[in-house]
């Protein structure tokens, strides 16, 4: 009998690969083994998953370390991890768009006149919600390593490592805590800003477990980083209302906005 994974010759009784570790499979793919597999992949307290998703709370350090330094059957991979997180919060959106296409308007907090450009910014940031969730670990990783200068414990690309990790956490609490807040019809708008209040507090705990900092090194530190974010987001705000004065969209909105006071 041969491994089925890496061809390697085993014993008739095997049930486990002594070369590569993968299981021994001897039945035909059925309904009730593929839900069992599924079950005890997802749903055992004692898997990786569990242990991944619970330990990024309580222990970051050991999940991301453990991965950076080479450990890597302990808990999920990065890449697996965030391959999922983005699966489960492209479902979430989905589900979102589908089922409960008001309940992410935000135009209620936007300034008169400015209604539509917000509801077409949500809506983009919706459809492109995965590439903006890939694009936000290197920004992050970026301002991450300015803000740590001078402490080298991780270079640029173990600090992708980490705010992958990040994200996907952050990503999977929101998306799985978000759609029963939807069906209860609470205020999504207030809900998705204590959101951010909380991802910052998230973020700031995991790099101060990861440097190992003291409470007020890591607020002075977090302020930096948040500073440099403002600054970034100020640039990206300036290169989109050049493109909407440009696209003529700009004179649009100084319309409305003259048209919203008028009434």
């Amino acid at each position: 009998m041969n491994c089925k994974n890496c061809k390697t010759d085993l014993l008739e009784d095997s049930d486990y690969c002594y070369s590569c570790g993968g299981r021994v499979i001897r039945n035909r793919l059925t309904m009730g083994n593929l839900f069992a597999h599924f079950s005890e992949t997802f749903f055992n307290y004692d898997n990786k998953f569990f242990q991944t998703f619970i330990n990024l709370f309580k222990k970051p350090e050991d999940v991301i370390d453990s991965y950076i330094n080479g450990t890597r059957k302990k808990y999920v991979d990065v890449i697996s991890y965030f391959a999922l997180a983005v699966t489960i919060t492209g479902l979430y959106v989905f589900v979102q768009r589908k089922f409960f296409p008001d309940i992410m308007d935000y135009s209620m907090y936007a300034a008169n006149g400015q209604e539509e450009m917000q509801k077409e910014w949500v809506s983009i940031l919706q459809e492109y919600n995965s590439i903006f969730m890939m694009l936000y670990v290197p920004f992050y990783a970026i301002l991450a390593r300015i803000t740590f200068l001078g402490l080298k414990k991780y270079n640029y690309t173990e600090l992708l490592v980490v705010f992958m990790y990040i994200q996907a956490q952050l990503s999977l609490t929101s998306s799985v805590l978000m759609i029963p807040i939807m069906w209860l019809n609470w205020n999504v708008g207030l809900i998705s800003f204590a959101f951010v209040g909380l991802m910052i507090l998230y973020s700031a705990f995991c790099l101060k477990r990861l440097y190992d900092l003291n409470l007020s090194n890591m607020i002075l530190r977090t302020l930096i980083f948040l500073a440099l974010m403002l600054v970034f987001w100020f640039i990206v705000g300036i290169i989109m209302f050049v493109v909407w004065y440009l696209n003529g969209n700009l004179d649009t909105m100084i319309e409305a906005q003259r048209a919203a006071k008028q009434t």
